[in-house]
């Protein structure tokens, strides 16, 4: 790598994903803490996502072949060592001034694949550069939003492409920022001089007179849709997967557009609050499209046996956000690092305890079934 951050050591006391929770909120401003680990509403879906991998029970088989087991899949023409990818999680600077730097090299050195932001605050150049030619680095991808401005929107595919990433990830459920009340009683802004560096230059956004339905004539006349994904997919070599799907409708709409894959999300709980969590709406999902088209999820992922229930459901991969945020906050890049090989260990504890020797052994099976 051509630059090392700086480590920070690792308190003694984590062992587990959440324990570097109380030790970022002692490091970050109140600001910065609601942003990052607030949800919108009363967090009943922030809540929710959480208690719905607790609700599923594993029904482990015991004496079952387990040598030459591994973590290892093949998704979306690649290789990975493990399933476990970083979600798009914007201004990381403000958890760590390595941002989004300190969580890629942490992700190349464990293996593992990261979206980056089209928020991130270091531009999307500078991250390519410093993963592209890492030997044993897992995916690159470049998540989207889709801007008001269809120039600017190419023109930012067309960065992405030439950069090195090698697919995009389409935000889609979040056409408009969720009531996020934690943010609003800290009063959050983003920090002076801290800005989404891919979003330099792009156009204002036309001005509606409106004074009655502001938001639904203004922003939201802008919102993108499923014409905006065709026009996507004929402007760009890179695959398209869409993150944000709940709905099995929209599963089999996406499905037949022939995207590369789908992200079932529900925002970490920042967009709708009561919208259902995503343990929930990954069997539907799964069902709804077959085992071929490429699943991810994320939403409340904490342990290696939530990465393993995950599977179960119909999921190839995952993506954690917080988690790896707090680490970040805690111990910059060697934090970030810490929290991959702490779940990576979870999983294949999780395996060899439920009698899986590879992730093709995960099946709904070992999940309890209540008579």
């Amino acid at each position: 790598m051509n630059k090392v951050p700086a480590l920070e050591n690792i308190p003694s006391d984590v062992v587990a994903l959440a324990d570097y929770e109380t030790h970022a909120q002692a490091r970050l401003n109140d600001q910065a803490w609601a942003y990052f680990s607030g949800g919108a509403g009363d967090e009943l879906t922030l809540r929710a996502n959480r208690s719905a991998w607790d609700a599923h029970w594993l029904n482990p088989r015991v004496l079952q072949p387990l040598s030459h087991g591994h973590t290892r899949l093949d998704l979306l023409g690649r290789s990975w060592a493990h399933p476990i990818m970083l979600a798009p999680v914007a201004g990381q600077s403000m958890a760590h001034p390595d941002g989004e730097l300190g969580s890629a090299y942490a992700a190349a050195a464990q293996g593992a694949g990261i979206i980056l932001s089209t928020q991130a605050s270091i531009p999307l150049e500078q991250v390519a550069q410093a993963l592209v030619n890492e030997p044993g680095r897992g995916a690159l991808w470049f998540q989207l939003y889709v801007q008001h401005d269809r120039a600017f929107t190419q023109a930012l595919v067309q960065r992405a492409e030439q950069a090195g990433y090698e697919a995009l990830v389409v935000t889609v459920d979040a056409p408009s920022s969720g009531a996020r009340d934690r943010e609003r009683r800290a009063q959050f802004k983003w920090p002076a001089g801290m800005t989404s560096a891919n979003l330099q230059g792009l156009p204002a956004r036309p001005q509606h007179s409106a004074p009655s339905d502001a938001l639904l004539a203004g922003q939201l006349s802008h919102a993108p849709t499923w014409s905006d994904i065709a026009w996507l997919q004929s402007i760009t070599r890179l695959p398209i997967l869409l993150k944000g799907i709940l709905h099995e409708d929209d599963a089999r709409q996406a499905a037949q557009l022939d995207v590369a894959g789908l992200i079932v999300s529900n925002h970490g709980g920042r967009t709708l609050d009561t919208a259902i969590p995503t343990a929930w709406a990954l069997p539907r999902i799964a069902q709804a499209v077959g085992p071929d088209m490429p699943l991810l999820v994320d939403g409340g992922i904490r342990r290696g046996t939530d990465v393993l229930k995950a599977i179960a459901l119909g999921a190839h991969a995952v993506l954690i956000g917080r988690p790896y945020v707090h680490a970040l906050a805690t111990a910059g890049a060697l934090g970030v690092a810490h929290v991959i090989r702490l779940l990576r260990d979870e999983l294949e504890i999780a395996m060899a305890l439920t009698g899986c020797a590879t992730l093709q052994d995960i099946t709904p099976a070992v999940l309890f079934q209540r008579p």
